[in-house]
């Protein structure tokens, strides 16, 4: 039987080893999905709430096991206290505002005719969920999609195996139904072969723009719905009048966290020219003060890259950046721990430009171009100058210029004085290479339902 094998980046071991559910087991159990998911959404409202949030506190109460597992895992240092916060506060907003999101439209409701838009699930919501913030990206969809009236078929990372099994455990835990949320091993043949077969109501993916575009060829004549968040590469732009020391800590930290493995980290940072020098210099400190270590050890605050691969790429962009004229700043003897693979030294590089592929292609790592501007004209030509198109971190006191080159702004979401972050009331999307669709907020609700409309004429 084959098998999916979950490599520790902390130390090279198999940590996990699943067997891959064959094709004709996987397709039983989105039958299986769709059988119950009639009855699932013929449940009030409230009860679907309530048991979906029942599965996100015994979540919840599972996290003092889930931190350590996610070090294993993915790397990530267990004083970060895993992603309990921001499970909780999305997963409750989307409760919350569903009974809004979901309700009936009623257009006219006159002696003569009743007109009403109605919002039903699709059915059966297929979630392939990433490996670098493996609880947070999957209840973008899980959770909404699960209160919309849809069962969900997860599939998670091979790198986060056992999150897609805490995710059952939790939700079954807290009522919902076993078929109604499944959490299936599936191997790309399989992936590829149930969506070209229409098994799916909706697919969301979360992942690499190569993996996007296999979702979409198998998908292609099929008319299933996508959501696809995709690459970035998202920029920070320090303005003349930013608060100094605060666009520092944010940018670095965006930059930094999580070894620079975050769908909206901090990849490229352009600096008004009368503040650049002072900006480079403190954002210097600010990586000098970083402990690349096991991520089990609580004062290590930057752990190995989720596997060898990644942080492979990441010195090839480095490199190849270094023999065309860049500099690095920090020197990678700060950080012993870096040994060639999993573990990489964090990396700041100056005299950069936007022919190299460290400025240009999704890093994805703990390294960061920083670029003189002149004015705002250069900081939005450069910011745009990029096939992504995610968030955008915009440094300033003033508000309204924020907004103004925020609407130049090729991305889904302006952030202003902060950056790497995710509000569950505002739309997540993306545009160019990024991908498409929405996810959460009332948009959310939206692509993971689909519109009816009634026409009662009253005779």
């Amino acid at each position: 039987m084959s098998t999916i094998k979950l490599i520790s980046p902390v130390d090279g071991s198999v940590h996990a080893e699943r067997a891959i559910v064959p094709l004709e087991d996987a397709r039983a159990c989105v039958a299986r999905a769709r059988a119950a998911q009639t009855a699932w959404a013929a449940r009030p409202l409230q009860t679907r709430i309530d048991l979906v949030m029942g599965g996100i506190e015994a979540l919840e109460g599972m996290n003092a096991e889930i931190v350590p597992e996610l070090a294993w895992q993915m790397g990530r240092p267990v004083r970060y206290g895993g992603e309990m916060g921001g499970v909780r506060e999305r997963a409750a907003y989307m409760a919350q505002i569903a009974a809004d999101a979901l309700a009936d439209d009623v257009i006219e409701d006159s002696d003569s005719v009743s007109r009403v838009l109605a919002r039903e699930p699709h059915g059966v919501v297929f979630v392939i969920a990433p490996w670098n913030y493996p609880f947070l990206t999957a209840v973008n969809t899980v959770v909404p999609a699960l209160i919309a009236g849809n069962a969900v078929v997860l599939k998670h990372a091979s790198q986060t195996l056992l999150a897609g099994e805490r995710l059952a455990q939790a939700l079954h835990a807290g009522g919902v139904p076993q078929d109604v949320f499944q959490n299936l091993v599936l191997d790309h043949a399989t992936t590829e072969a149930l969506i070209r077969e229409r098994a799916f109501g909706f697919v969301n993916f979360t992942g690499s723009v190569g993996g996007g575009q296999a979702i979409e060829h198998a998908a292609a004549g099929s008319f299933t719905g996508l959501g696809l968040e995709l690459g970035g590469k998202d920029p920070g732009y320090v303005r003349e009048d930013a608060d100094l020391d605060a666009a520092v800590d944010g940018l670095m930290d965006g930059a930094m966290f999580n070894s620079g493995q975050c769908c909206c980290g901090i990849e490229r940072i352009y600096v008004h020219e009368s503040l650049y020098d002072a900006f480079v210099d403190k954002a210097v400190d600010w990586v000098k003060a970083q402990r690349l270590g096991n991520p089990l050890e609580p004062e290590t605050t930057m752990g190995p890259m989720a596997h060898v691969r990644f942080a492979t790429t990441v010195r090839g962009q480095i490199d190849e950046a270094l023999a065309t004229g860049a500099r690095a700043l920090i020197d990678p003897a700060l950080f012993p721990a870096d040994d060639g693979g999993a573990y990489l030294a964090p990396q700041i590089l100056v005299d950069v430009d936007h022919s190299m592929r460290v400025m240009r292609e999704e890093s994805f790592g703990p390294v960061v171009g920083i670029m003189p501007v002149r004015d705002d004209a250069q900081a939005v030509s450069l910011m745009n100058d990029s096939p992504y198109g995610l968030t955008a971190s915009i440094w300033t006191r003033d508000a309204t210029a924020a907004r103004h080159i925020g609407a130049q702004l090729d991305c889904g979401t302006i952030l202003m004085n902060r950056c790497d972050y995710l509000d569950p009331a505002l739309c997540w999307s993306g545009c160019k290479d990024t991908g498409r669709g929405a996810a959460l907020s009332k948009l959310g609700y939206l692509a993971l339902t689909r519109s009816k409309s009634y026409h009662l004429k009253k005779v």
